[in-house]
């Protein structure tokens, strides 16, 4: 039987480099799949991972609709026996409905590689629902670290080397890197962080500075 698969994971925990092995494994069987993607941190329509793999794919826009795009391909003549979704939280949640109903009525496999929350620790739209259909979710094994050591947990965004949690919720960067947005010359990056760091704002830098910072004494001076 089909499935609807849901791999999660901070950033810098492997989702791509996962995606295109999945890819690669199921065409090197025989099956035929396509590959999809939205708002990847190298462009358009293209897999990227941080291990330096890319491969081109189809760009997911909030107009397409998978289940009228399977239905049109098959009917053409094509042969899919499975997709392979990158960056499934910039779905819409009706385009999550929509693959569901590609498992269910065609027998489809879908394997879905995503972020459960944006910086502001608060679920995204396509992520949640992918958590309430999916057949089986799954948290990586590979752990991305804070900068402390413990697992990261959250997605920090920083403009000019502040943590923020209130902004647009789509601005596409990676981490130790600084994308600069054109509109107001905002400089973004973004890190991953435990609970607690995320919590206080302590990011790498804000704790290297910190860290540089003289001790007090721990008595007055005479």
């Amino acid at each position: 039987m089909a499935e609807l698969t849901f791999w999660t994971g901070t950033m810098d925990a492997g989702k791509s480099t996962l995606a295109l092995q999945t890819n690669h494994n199921h065409a090197a069987r025989g099956r035929v799949g396509r590959l999809f993607t939205s708002h990847d941190r190298a462009g358009v329509a293209l897999v990227s991972s941080r291990l330096g793999l890319t491969q081109h794919a189809e760009e997911v826009t909030p107009e397409l609709n998978f289940w009228r795009y399977t239905v049109d391909a098959l009917t053409a003549g094509a042969r899919i026996d499975y997709f392979v979704c990158d960056e499934a939280q910039f779905y819409t949640p009706a385009q999550i409905d929509q693959l569901a109903k590609v498992v269910d009525e065609l027998q489809i496999d879908v394997f879905c590689f995503g972020i459960l929350t944006d910086f502001r620790t608060r679920l995204f739209p396509g992520a949640a629902r992918l958590v309430e259909l999916a057949d089986r979710t799954e948290v990586l094994q590979v752990e991305a670290l804070c900068w402390c050591g413990k697992r990261a947990t959250h997605n920090a965004r920083t403009e000019n080397g502040v943590m923020v949690t209130e902004g647009e919720v789509i601005v596409v960067g990676d981490v130790d890197n600084v994308e600069t947005r054109a509109d107001d010359e905002v400089e973004v990056a973004y890190e991953v962080l435990c609970r607690q760091h995320h919590r206080r704002g302590m990011t790498a830098a804000r704790a290297r500075a910190v860290s540089l910072a003289p001790d007090p004494l721990p008595f007055g001076s005479a």
